[in-house]
């Protein structure tokens, strides 16, 4: 099950991190969404590259957090996150709307903003444009040696995927439906 959630969810972080933002050692990262399918991978290849990583939940998921490495857990629904958090130099927004726009509030001058959208959001595009800021849409392409690396990690126990539950293929619309309502920790699989 955990091999199935990886490939997908995994590359998507991993292009986010490493190839767009190259993320290093003693950066400061944001993830959103840090206990979601691509969130929870991202908090650990975040950590796996020496970074600092702040990720937003609710209060409920941040013990998991911790687990899998977050140094500062932020819940976004008591404070907005953008006033809890210090200046970072990268923020992976899987989210966006308005988490994007706020986001760049907490970038530093020379930080990135990467979110899950195939085309940066117009308005998004046009904040940091006015702010002199770096955001960047992007969208998971095949990459083997990506998913080498992902491999290694797991094998070397620096990252597992969570699996929060299964679904066999028929039932392929409740997985859709669960995932939608955005309270999952971890990955929804479907069983074949």
């Amino acid at each position: 099950m955990q091999a199935a959630g990886l490939p997908l969810a995994g590359l998507t972080a991993w292009q986010g991190l490493v190839d767009i933002a190259d993320v290093r050692p003693g950066q400061r990262v944001l993830v959103h969404a840090a206990a979601g399918g691509v969130g929870h991978l991202a908090v650990q290849i975040a950590k796996a590259r020496g970074a600092y990583v702040i990720g937003t939940a609710s209060v409920g998921k941040h013990n998991l957090l911790h687990d899998l490495g977050v140094d500062e857990a932020v819940d976004y629904r008591t404070e907005p996150f953008e006033k809890a958090v210090e200046p970072v130099d990268v923020v992976l927004d899987p989210v966006g709307g308005d988490v994007a726009v706020r986001s760049l509030e907490v970038l530093e001058p020379h930080g990135r903003l990467i979110t899950l959208s195939a085309v940066l959001p117009p308005a998004v595009a046009a904040a940091a444009a006015e702010r002199g800021l770096r955001a960047t849409g992007m969208l998971v392409e095949p990459d083997g040696a990506g998913l080498s690396e992902l491999a290694r990690l797991a094998d070397q126990r620096r990252l597992r995927v969570l699996v929060a539950e299964t679904f066999p293929l028929e039932r392929a619309s409740h997985a859709h439906r669960a995932g939608e309502l955005g309270r999952t920790a971890g990955k929804l699989v479907l069983t074949v």
